[in-house]
């Protein structure tokens, strides 16, 4: 069973959820990658910028389920 959110009656996906954290995180990540000037170094930036959210979307579905978030 995969946990939900109730937020004032309206019910909103618990994976909907980890999605928009880890777009999130994915942003804060890629503006620390441009920071430290190392987007010069990808040949097609959405391409990376996909793979990293993919990876750290993969990340947070791992860890929520490793501590009980789904069941």
């Amino acid at each position: 069973m995969i946990a939900d959110l109730d937020l004032g009656g309206v019910i909103i996906p618990g994976l909907l959820v980890l999605a928009l954290a880890s777009l999130a995180a994915t942003t804060a990540a890629i503006r620390l990658l441009a920071y430290a000037r190392l987007t010069r170094l990808f040949a097609y930036r959405p391409l990376v910028e996909l793979a990293v959210f993919a990876i750290l979307y993969g990340l947070l579905v791992q860890a929520a389920s490793s501590i009980g978030l789904f069941q």
